[in-house]
């Protein structure tokens, strides 16, 4: 088997020194009929040194005290005559074989033997081939021969696989000890892990006995403040109708607190709108000797710091338009619409603003339907009037201003 190729795959069937085999037509040899050369390997391989010293014991009616080696030679030398041992080997090598025995049956030609024994090979069992070519009436000398030197480098080829296996079983034995090792201090880690869990576990279950204790103690408790409580029931006549009323009591209390904060805010309301009221009379009393344009409109709204954006108007009515918006809390902002002022900075002036007074009588063209899809587009409070007059900004502040309520009472509801 050294070269697998040339030697295990063709047997050199050269020209035997053995003694030549006779033919015995479909009788199969027995040990004693193989020659001394085959004693060996038959011995050797075909038949498990355990077993062979129990035959060995059996045919000499005691114990063999021989080594395994001695025990080997003298079965060898056995065999090369009929007698008790050499029956007994040859017992044993048929019932251990005899599958392999039936299957070389088949056999009927010195080249049929040689295939099987071939096919044995590659397959790696070659103990029952070997005894079954070695004991087949078609097995030549030839054949014998190239049996024997077959199982030889056999032999070798198995020797050198013997100590590569000792050498891998001696690794493994080192790193199994380091596991071994390692596996020990995991157990002893495990270990402690455990015995700390244990201890965990049985103070949690202390803790659960004692939180139980104390829910028991709880629900008596209340069983016993459960049976007072029916006991006064009982006793106090009318005290359902009593809590019924205490409770009407306070709700009626928390009721009259929200009406009575709600009066204050109005009447908070109403003095500021008085203040403004007053204020606007005023103001209407200081400029009545002005002419009928130029008055001021009384309004009452508050613009709570919005600012305004006046697009177009007289340029000479601009501080009296800002005097105005301001006076009820808004910011003012004005835009000629295109007459002086840059048309570039409109859009600039309506992002800004929450409210757009657009004066059409006086503003371009182009202005206009600028200001008109601006606030389209972005949905902001547009009033359109015709009439540049204070009282006409007036009157479209109070249009804002009633458009404000409508939608504050419709979200409110």
């Amino acid at each position: 088997m050294c070269d697998q190729d040339s030697s295990s795959k063709h047997l050199h069937l050269a020209k035997s020194q053995l003694e030549p085999v006779p033919a015995a037509g479909s009788r199969r040899r027995r040990i004693w009929d193989l020659s001394h050369e085959c004693h060996c390997p038959v011995v050797g391989v075909c038949i498990p040194l355990a077993v062979l010293r129990r035959i060995v014991n059996k045919a000499v009616n005691g114990q063999a005290v021989a080594d395994d080696y001695e025990i080997h030679v003298g079965a060898i030398a056995e065999c090369g005559r009929r007698n008790r041992l050499s029956e007994a080997l040859q017992q044993e090598l048929e019932q251990r074989y005899a599958r392999t025995i039936q299957v070389f049956r088949t056999a009927k030609t010195t080249e049929a033997v040689t295939h099987l024994w071939l096919a044995a090979i590659d397959e790696s069992d070659v103990a029952g081939a070997f005894w079954a070519a070695l004991t087949h009436p078609r097995c030549t000398s030839e054949m014998q021969d190239g049996l024997c030197r077959d199982m030889h480098m056999l032999q070798h080829q198995a020797g050198a696989s013997v100590r590569i296996d000792i050498a891998r079983f001696n690794a493994l034995l080192e790193q199994n000890k380091l596991l071994t090792r390692e596996l020990s201090r995991v157990q002893e880690r495990h270990a402690r892990a455990i015995a700390e869990k244990s201890a965990e576990i049985e103070k949690q279950n202390a803790r659960l006995i004692q939180l139980r204790a104390e829910n028991i103690g709880k629900d008596s408790s209340i069983l016993f403040l459960s049976n007072d409580l029916n006991s006064l029931k009982t006793e106090i006549p009318e005290l359902d109708t009593r809590q019924r009323l205490q409770k009407k009591i306070e709700h009626m209390s928390e009721r009259q607190g929200d009406l009575e904060n709600q009066v204050r805010e109005l009447r908070q309301k109403l003095a500021e709108a008085t203040k403004a009221v007053s204020d606007v009379q005023e103001q209407a009393a200081e400029q009545s000797k002005q002419s009928p344009e130029e008055k001021v409109y009384p309004i009452t709204l508050h613009l709570q710091q919005k600012t305004v954006l006046c697009v177009g108007g007289r340029s000479g009515n601009v501080p009296t338009y800002r005097d105005l918006v301001e006076r009820i809390g808004g910011r003012f902002a004005h835009h000629d619409g295109g007459l002086e002022d840059n048309q570039s900075l409109l859009d600039a002036s309506l992002a800004a603003a929450d409210l757009v007074i657009c004066q059409t009588g006086c503003i371009s063209h182009t202005a206009y339907w600028r200001v008109k899809d601006f606030c389209k587009r972005t949905g902001k409070r547009c009033v359109f009037v015709e009439n540049p007059s204070v009282s006409s900004l007036a009157r479209g502040l109070e249009q804002f201003s009633s458009e404000e309520a409508v939608n504050t009472e419709t979200a409110s509801w």
